[in-house]
Formats: structure tokens, C-alpha cells, sequence
């Protein structure tokens, strides 16, 4: 059994109705203010934490009941604290099922050698959008602008770009049909879209490119975002 898989089983195991409590139980701790926390509070945080303390703990505290003062005590934090532990549960999950190579900005390719190897040798599961450009012609800059901004939020889609001369088909890429944006999986074209920006508005930006390519189905769901300010969500 791969590493991978075994990860994935391991990660199984533990999300049982005992295993969430628990993991739910050391994230409150955790997420919380410890330096202005009253003693009272911090203690009881800490019990509620440390389900599986050692058995020599004679004085039952770990199992009692809590009171109502300690339930009023602790539930005003519950709400925002339970929508932070979702998020963070829902990245992990996205991060486990995220199979595949994960890229870091836009690759300029050089030649058509290039171009070529980068449809039929990359991962059978990663989404390779290539556009091709040519400085001076209408909406390609734009465009290069676009992408950049799309690969920091779809790691997992190879963005690549190449001048229509570098590529050594400059004649089936005259400037009339350009910019233009090609999507690969596989080694099979799933779009071959033509000068795009006519598709555009005048004044477009990522979220019409990234509208543009989800109206066809072809970008995988959206990186969730870690750095989000989370105290949104909390008020």
C-alpha cells in the first residue's frame, strides 16, 4: 500500500464521532486566548482537551459533568470557534483529495519542443492552460495579467504561456487569432478557443477569464483560501 494511502486510512480512523470530539476538544484549546483567559476557564479548556489523561488522576475530573456556570462559561465561544474548526477541517479534506502536482506561477515556454512536452508528459490529472500571445496584439497583455493571478489560485492547473513566433507556428497563430488559449488534460485538446478576448468585455480581468473557463468546465475547484480573515466569519 502507498504512502499516500496509507496517510488517507490513518486520517479514516481517526474521524470517528470520539476522534472528532477529541480533535474538536484541542482545537478550542488552542484557538483560544490563553494569556487573558481567567484560571477557572483555562483549567477547564485544558480538562476538556485531555480526554485520554494518564489513570492517575484520582480526582474523576476529566469524566464529571459540567456545571451549568462552566457550560454558560464556555458556550459564547463555541459559535465563532466552531466555524474556525470547520474551515480549518475543510482545508485538510481539500488538501488529502488534492492528488496530483501542484505548480507555482505561469511557465514561459520557449520553443515548440516545449510546447509539446508539456501537453503529452504532463500528470494525467492536472489541467494544462496554455496561452499563446504575441507582444503588441490587442488583449494579450491583458491576458498574461490574468493568468498570473489565476495560477496563485489554482495550483493545481499548469498556466503556461509562449509567443505564437517561439512557438514556430507563427502562421496558424496570426495576429488576427490571437490571443488565444488552449486547455489540455491528457494529451486531449478539451478547448481550443481563438482570439478568447472577443468572449471578453472590452475591459475584462481574472474573474472573467476564470468565469470564462468554469463556463466550459474546465478548472477544478477553487484553492480554498488559508489566509482568509477569519474574524469575519465570526461576526
Amino acid at each position: 500500500m502507498s504512502d499516500r494511502l496509507l496517510e488517507l486510512e490513518e486520517s479514516a480512523t481517526q474521524t470517528g464521532p470520539k476522534g472528532v470530539i477529541n480533535d474538536w476538544r484541542r482545537f478550542k484549546l488552542e484557538s483560544m486566548d490563553q494569556e487573558n483567559l481567567p484560571t477557572a476557564k483555562k483549567e477547564l479548556l485544558r480538562q476538556m482537551s485531555s480526554p485520554n489523561k494518564s489513570k492517575d488522576d484520582s480526582r474523576g475530573s476529566l469524566n464529571r459533568k459540567m456545571s451549568v456556570q462552566e457550560y454558560e462559561m464556555l458556550k459564547e465561544e463555541d459559535e465563532g470557534c466552531l466555524k474556525k474548526y470547520r474551515k480549518r477541517c475543510m482545508q485538510e479534506m481539500h488538501e488529502k483529495l488534492s492528488f496530483g502536482p501542484r505548480f507555482d506561477g505561469v511557465h514561459d515556454l520557449d520553443s515548440g519542443e516545449a510546447f509539446l512536452e508539456v501537453i503529452e508528459k504532463e500528470h494525467h490529472s492536472t489541467v494544462v492552460v496554455v496561452h499563446i500571445y504575441k507582444v503588441g496584439v490587442k488583449g494579450c497583455e491583458e491576458l498574461n495579467s490574468c493568468l498570473d493571478c489565476l495560477a496563485t489560485q489554482y495550483p493545481t492547473v499548469k498556466f503556461c504561456r509562449i509567443d505564437a513566433v517561439s512557438s514556430g507556428a507563427s502562421e496558424r497563430f496570426s495576429d488576427d487569432v490571437l490571443p488565444a488559449l488552449l486547455v489540455y488534460k491528457a494529451g486531449e485538446l478539451l478547448g481550443n478557443f481563438l482570439a478568447c478576448t472577443q468572449h471578453l468585455n472590452e475591459e475584462f480581468f481574472a474573474t472573467d477569464v476564470e468565469a470564462f473557463l468554469n463556463s466550459y468546465g474546465l478548472l477544478p475547484e477553487k484553492e480554498l483560501p488559508g489566509g482568509e480573515d477569519e474574524e469575519n466569519d465570526v461576526e
